[in-house]
């Protein structure tokens, strides 16, 4: 914001070690998540099988390398460290130190998506130093490139450029050696100086020393084998994920329970004086930096070991420190013998079902999912995952199908429509619009139908208060509508289960339309009307709970709504008498046919071959074979 350089500064900090769940955090098997989640924290924990190789410098310091392809080690023509890399100043010559310097002082100023961009140019420089290959003993020379990341693996790599894309590219804009060691298809790819881009797929291993001629399904197995024969390599499994760092330098957040002591250095704050509380008398100051640093007395503690003068932490803790376990702490917030009351936690734990959006998928809900495998391991909890299923919402987008913001102006502010529809109807129609996973742009022209399907109800519920009770239904109407009503029970109680909200208002505004049917066909006051009345009250609380409340209430029913039992169908009932059987000649829809539910394979097809349209289109031709989907279809084949 005020064009000052951004600067990198090596800081003691605080980690917790995820690393050590990261193959547990891969396992998904007790979960019923959405698989995109699956795949995101599988690429966050990004494992990979490969080996560690290990490279040194002239002056014999280890240069240790993770690859995934040990087989091209032969190929290795020149090595690449990370600028962060504490042996870049070390292997840099005399000549090279200055360019050497500049550069680092000036990729380390940049992000790692900048650094890790595919189209960016590469950049880099040559140290002066060269690293020898334990395969071959050939020396190669040490590159410096931004490219390469301390964040994943060692911070340094063996580059092959006839088989990696990024080497080929590096090799290419700098005049470095290219030489193939795996066999291509194309014809330049035995020639390192024609080939016009990288074989990365295994192959035949070739100017490979002892491992020449070694097949594509053996390369990598048989070079780590040659490795560890030769005490050059091991087999390694590398992981993308990376230790969580829970240090902020700033006053919001939860203190790290730690002080430093001169004679006894580090101790943690005894549990009796947990927990360490933020001071209210804070002064900001224009540097930027936690005001705890410079509060007068906050930091100044003594050391709970031998005594003695001691200096509180000043850091806080990430704040997904403590969303990582509030689900647990909301259980007994002002249980004050543990972190929670057994007892609630034993009933309530694991969550069943856990919603929020997928931004979370790799911060929030991995550090929940570690915190409560270390938790386990502690002996505090039984089970293995906080949440058994989760499921994920879609965003409303702005009219404009840009999200909402102020900047935009696309904002719509819920308290006007509520204020003239009412909370129930914003409510029933933010479910109703659009799919709840999927979201949608907000368009403000469909609330008018909701709200003109709760006036509905409210009109059926108020005429039946006054209606009288006890009325007699004719069979087949009274039939109708019971198997009406059942039906909603079980798709309603589905789709709620399935998070299909949207489904479940159609649903709901059907149910409306049968009972409205009803009544005009003299039904109200009738048993399986009021029951039906009673049942869509139910099925609608959790949608509209005022309106529920309140027609409950005016009908007189025991309080509350939300106190009901939730409505379970009488599969018999909801049964159709009646189904629709499609009619096909040859694979094509020709006729369509209302018959009974419960009819025959022998009787669906005698109607099939019946029906006038079917006759016409077979031509007069005998039916070589009819197929018969029970209670879907019939496919004369002619």
């Amino acid at each position: 914001r005020c064009e000052t350089v951004v600067i990198k500064k090596e800081l003691e900090q605080w980690f917790f070690k995820i690393t050590d769940y990261a193959e547990e955090l891969l396992d998904f098997t007790k979960l019923d998540w959405p698989e995109r989640v699956q795949l995101l924290q599988t690429n966050w924990v990004g494992r990979s099988e490969g080996a560690h190789v290990t490279f040194r410098s002239e002056a014999g310091d280890p240069l240790r390398v993770f690859t995934t392809r040990p087989d091209t080690l032969w190929g290795a023509t020149f090595m690449v460290l990370a600028p962060e890399h504490k042996l870049v100043e070390k292997v840099t010559s005399a000549a090279q130190r200055a360019s050497v310097e500049a550069y680092v002082a000036a990729a380390v100023r940049q992000t790692d998506i900048q650094r890790e961009a595919a189209d960016k140019d590469k950049s880099g420089v040559f140290t002066g130093g060269y690293a020898i290959n334990p395969v071959n003993g050939q020396h190669i020379p040490i590159w410096v490139a931004d490219y390469v990341l301390m964040s994943y693996g060692t911070g340094a790599i063996m580059a092959v450029p006839a088989h990696d894309e990024r080497d080929f590219a590096f090799a290419r804009a700098f005049g470095l050696e290219v030489r193939p060691v795996i066999e291509g298809d194309e014809p330049d790819s035995l020639d390192g100086n024609t080939m016009k881009a990288p074989t990365t797929l295994s192959g035949m291993m070739i100017n490979s020393g002892p491992l020449t001629g070694t097949s594509a399904d053996q390369a990598v197995a048989s070079t780590i084998a040659w490795l560890e024969e030769q005490g050059s390599g091991t087999r390694a499994v590398n992981y993308r994920l990376h230790d969580w760092l829970i240090s902020r330098q700033r006053y919001w957040g939860a203190p790290i329970p730690m002080t430093y002591c001169d004679e006894c250095g580090v101790q943690p704050v005894p549990e009796e004086q947990l927990p360490v509380l933020l001071p209210d008398d804070i002064e900001w100051r224009p540097t930027g930096e936690s005001p705890l640093k410079y509060h007068p007395t906050w930091k100044h503690s003594y050391c709970p070991d031998c005594g003695g003068a001691a200096t509180r932490e000043t850091d806080t803790m990430d704040t997904f420190m403590c969303s990582s376990w509030y689900q647990y702490r909301y259980l007994s917030p002002s249980y004050d013998e543990g972190p929670w009351d057994p007892q609630e936690f034993s009933h309530w734990m694991p969550v069943d079902t856990y919603t929020g959006g997928i931004e979370h998928a790799t911060m929030h809900l991995i550090y929940t999912r570690y915190f409560t495998k270390a938790l386990r391991d502690m002996g505090l909890v039984d089970f293995d995952e906080p949440m058994l299923q989760l499921r994920n919402q879609g965003i409303i987008l702005g009219e404009d199908s840009e999200k909402m913001s102020k900047s935009r102006g696309n904002v719509v502010a819920p308290d006007e429509l509520v204020a003239q529809y009412g909370a129930d109807a914003v409510r029933a129609y933010l479910m109703f619009f659009a799919r709840w996973d999927q979201g949608a742009p907000w368009s403000g022209s469909g609330i008018e139908g909701v709200s003109r399907w709760l006036q509905r109800v409210w009109a059926i519920a108020v005429q039946l208060a006054h209606s009288e009770t006890g009325v007699e239904a004719s069979d087949r109407p009274a039939r109708d509508l019971r198997r009406k009503v059942h039906q909603t029970i079980q798709k309603v109680t589905l789709d709620m289960e399935n998070f299909q909200f949207n489904t479940v208002i159609s649903a709901l505004m059907e149910l409306t339309n049968a009972l409205n049917g009803a009544r005009k066909a003299g039904l109200a006051g009738s048993e399986v009307y009021t029951q039906g009345v009673d049942n869509l009250l139910k099925l609608m609380a959790p949608v509209t709970p005022h309106i529920a409340e309140e027609l409950w209430g005016i009908l007189g029913r025991p309080y509350s709504v939300h106190q009901q039992s939730w409505p379970v169908a009488d599969l018999a009932a909801a049964a159709a008498e009646e189904i629709t059987l499609v009619l096909q000649v040859n694979g094509k829809v020709r006729d369509r046919l209302t018959v009974p539910a419960d009819i025959s394979a022998e009787a669906a097809e005698e109607r099939a071959l019946a029906s006038e349209k079917v006759k016409r289109h077979l031509l007069g031709r005998e039916p070589k074979k009819v197929i018969y989907v029970p209670g879907r279809l019939v496919n004369v084949v002619g």
